[in-house]
């Protein structure tokens, strides 16, 4: 059920563009309208969440680890897994961020014949998370070649080398393949693994077939029905230098892709993508192992109102005397 609640909301958001431009020609609503609220819809929704997360007290040292951590000087620590020091966390944080390595050291258990219980690498996975998030970052990089005028050379650079193998006219990407294979991978692996599906819901699915219709459509608007991308460059140029003027020669796959784009803008600060932030902010990665070396004060510790022991016994030491109960002091 949740994979069928994802698939009626992606065809319905298809259909909304389909059915203004192909039947209302409403072409400003969705060419400039829609975008400058999705915009405006991403960039609030990030600021507010990063300062909530910014304003959330850390009131106890937590990073994950899963290494030795700095002790006596004849015991090796690991530094990555066990960071004491600022440095030693950006380090681990770049591993993360760029090469998802806890994702690298996500174990599998198997009960084997015999009772055995063994753990192995789920390399699989964190492969399709790498071409999956890799190819959506170099998709977005190559993308400012319709937003910047002139092209910065490192984008020429990444363009040239995703269009590398030159197969039909305009070249096929590499990353547009890799990236579907990546969504195909972490869809099916969803939908066919016991324990991911058990614990998948519609929010999980969504996203996938969201990004899945992006490309798709992006794939139909470069090698099918094909638009003036002069005339898109200078409609997207014109979009954020506030005076937008729509491009002439357009269809309606063009709008379906804009629109899936905002959708996309418009929901990620209030989805689990928004991780992409939220990972910075994640006192489990973002703290040194370093309880050893400094206290860590509690920032909500107030003071409390106590009734020790010696005042409780100043208060019943008679009492306790006549039923023969041992006190701590005579008088």
């Amino acid at each position: 059920m949740p994979v069928l609640y994802a698939s009626l909301l992606t065809l319905f958001l298809i259909l909304i563009p389909g059915i203004g431009i192909g039947l209302f020609n409403m072409k400003a609503l969705f060419g400039i309208v829609v975008l400058y609220g999705a915009f405006l819809i991403f960039i609030s929704g990030v600021i507010y969440r990063v300062i909530i997360w910014a304003k959330s007290p850390v009131p106890f040292s937590i990073p994950t680890v899963c290494g030795q951590a700095k002790s006596l000087p004849w015991i090796r620590q690991n530094k990555i897994e066990s960071p004491h020091t600022s440095w030693g966390v950006i380090k681990r944080m770049l591993l993360e961020v760029l090469f998802f390595r806890s994702l690298l050291r996500n174990e599998k258990g198997r009960l084997k014949t015999g009772g055995r219980l063994l753990f192995y690498r789920n390399l699989l996975l964190w492969f399709g998370g790498v071409l999956f998030h890799w190819s959506l970052f170099i998709i977005i990089i190559r993308h400012l070649r319709l937003f910047l005028e002139p092209v910065p050379s490192f984008v020429e650079f990444i363009y040239g080398l995703d269009g590398l193998f030159e197969l039909f006219t305009p070249p096929l990407l590499i990353t547009d393949l890799l990236i579907l294979l990546g969504i195909i991978y972490l869809f099916f692996r969803r939908l066919f693994d016991p324990q991911t599906r058990y614990i998948s819901i519609s929010t999980d699915y969504f996203p996938l077939m969201l990004i899945f219709a992006i490309v798709i459509t992006g794939l139909l608007i470069r090698h099918v029905q094909k638009v003036d991308i002069m005339g898109i460059k200078a409609f997207l140029i014109g979009l954020f230098s506030f005076n937008p003027s729509l491009p002439k020669e357009s269809n309606t796959i063009f709008y379906i892709h804009l629109f899936l784009v905002a959708t996309l803008l418009s929901y990620l600060p209030f989805s689990k993508l928004i991780h992409m932030a939220g990972v910075f902010f994640s006192p489990t990665r973002n703290l040194k192992n370093s309880s050893r070396m400094e206290r860590h004060i509690n920032p909500w510790d107030y003071p409390v109102l106590v009734h020790t022991y010696e005042e409780w016994e100043d208060e019943f030491r008679a009492a306790m005397k006549d039923v023969g109960l041992p006190v701590e002091k005579e008088n």
